[in-house]
């Protein structure tokens, strides 16, 4: 029920995705107008009828405690309760990291869950980059949990055997960075984390790291200024197209390249942003995703269950 285009979107995303993935269930979680008709033309679709919604302009914490039968509370409910796997939504931010937090529970040993982003790079290298926006500050220890967390996710999303870790900061040297990054180089050098030293904004869409961490505030910051960029240079060729025949015929081979290319900076190739350190896999989706991200964020769900990203979470924060 959270998505900016409305409900009609997120259906045709599950339809979408059911019928890539044949062993895939989908619990719906919604207004009973929206998702009982869907339901009763889907085998593998159940539901969860509820008859309250959390806006993006409601607080969070105050909608998801008022609000008890929201379709976000209900979904984490269900997740708690064993009736699913996994969750998405293209809802509220806030509100999904509040009622997945509160309501499906985070794992033993963690204290803060990171959103992770799989960023496209050089030569088809992706990179796992962690955290996104979850925690605006972080004390160096918990660095250490979101640099496991996100070797985690790059074995099971990215089937990487032992990924590499950076750090993102204002140079590749070990002595670059404010007093607190200089404290998150020293404890992940010395933490069992396959740390491979300082990355710089470059590396972001590079090839050096399989994963690089950063506190919730530059992570966000970083990411913004990525889709930002995107949307520029789109922007830039769609007002170029008029000058000439010879620019409207290249825009339009390149278009779906280009396109490719926006959807991977967004996010919406790889279904949105996982929500890591708690008991079942949680995938966040822009509120603006189309069916195609929807369906994405859907199957990367059922890739993390199916690869045991929690317990490999568990494991991975138990070494430490």
């Amino acid at each position: 029920m959270g998505s900016d285009q409305g409900p009609s979107v997120v259906l045709e995303g599950v339809e979408r995705a059911l019928a890539k993935d044949a062993e895939l269930v989908v619990l719906l979680a919604g207004s009973d107008e929206e998702v009982t008709p869907f339901a009763e033309k889907h085998d593998r679709v159940r539901t969860v009828v509820s008859s309250e919604v959390i806006g993006m302009d409601e607080h969070p914490a105050n909608a998801v405690r008022q609000k008890k039968d929201a379709s976000i509370v209900r979904a984490a409910a269900a997740v708690k309760h064993g009736e699913a796997d996994g969750l998405f939504s293209a809802g509220s931010t806030g509100a999904v990291l509040t009622a997945a937090t509160f309501g499906i529970g985070r794992l033993k040993g963690i204290k803060r869950p990171a959103l992770a982003l799989i960023l496209p790079g050089l030569d088809g290298h992706r990179t796992v980059f962690l955290d996104t926006g979850a925690n605006a500050d972080v004390k160096p220890e918990l660095m250490v949990d979101f640099a496991r967390m996100g070797i985690a996710y790059a074995q099971v999303a990215l089937d990487i055997q032992e990924p590499s870790v950076g750090l993102l900061t204002n140079g590749a040297e070990d002595t670059k960075g404010s007093e607190l990054t200089l404290a998150y180089h020293d404890i992940l050098a010395h933490a069992k984390v396959n740390f491979s030293g300082n990355a710089e904004g470059v590396d972001l869409l590079g090839s050096r790291f399989d994963v690089i961490v950063a506190d919730g505030m530059t992570g966000n910051v970083a990411l913004k200024s990525i889709e930002s960029t995107g949307r520029f240079i789109l922007s830039r060729i769609k007002d170029s197209v008029g000058a000439s025949k010879k620019a409207a015929l290249g825009a339009l081979l390149l278009k779906d390249s280009l396109k490719k290319t926006a959807g991977e900076l967004s996010g919406d190739t790889v279904g949105g942003a996982v929500l890591l350190g708690l008991s079942a896999p949680v995938i966040k989706a822009h509120g603006s995703a189309g069916a195609g991200a929807v369906c994405a964020g859907i199957l990367a769900a059922a890739t993390a269950v199916r690869g045991n990203l929690v317990g490999k979470i568990t494991e991975a924060i138990q070494v430490g």
